[in-house]
């Protein structure tokens, strides 16, 4: 059980840690020092990297969430509140990635690729939208996945 504890924080800790990152540290410094026209550029390969480990986190968080609801607790019905909770709004989350993934990253990837700054300056605001209310959702998980035992 201490392989799929460590695999489960981990991959938590890589998406919503690497959301923070981009979303408190990366975009305000982007938007002092990079020029508007290359932007797309740089967020278009920042997050295809930062995506491959988004994919192999929200496999690992499914496996070892699984795993563990059915190792430990003995199915859902065992469960706590928090463990549902955790469980539900990760899911919304996934959800909310599968569709920035395909959806507005896909279309910055084609600007990009088009050369078209001003259509990538426009999937990048509704990454930057989408990834600011998956962050929410990552701490507020987070939040639950330590405490909501004790609360």
């Amino acid at each position: 059980m201490g392989l799929a504890i460590a695999l489960h924080v981990l991959s938590a800790v890589i998406w919503v840690g690497g959301m923070f990152f981009a979303y408190m540290a990366m975009r305000p410094a982007v938007v002092e020092v990079v020029e508007a026209s290359q932007r797309g550029v740089l967020w278009s390969r920042t997050l295809e990297r930062f995506f491959r480990w988004v994919w192999l986190s929200v496999v690992l968080l499914l496996v070892t969430g699984y795993w563990m609801i059915f190792s430990v607790f003995g199915g859902m019905a065992g469960a706590g509140w928090h463990i549902h909770a955790m469980q539900a709004l990760g899911l919304v989350m996934m959800l909310l990635y599968f569709h920035v993934y395909f959806a507005p990253f896909r279309r910055l990837k084609q600007a990009v690729a088009a050369k078209d700054p001003q259509a990538g300056g426009v999937q990048v605001g509704k990454i930057r939208r989408l990834v600011g209310i998956n962050l929410i959702l990552g701490l507020i998980v987070v939040a639950i996945g330590s405490g909501g035992r004790y609360l």
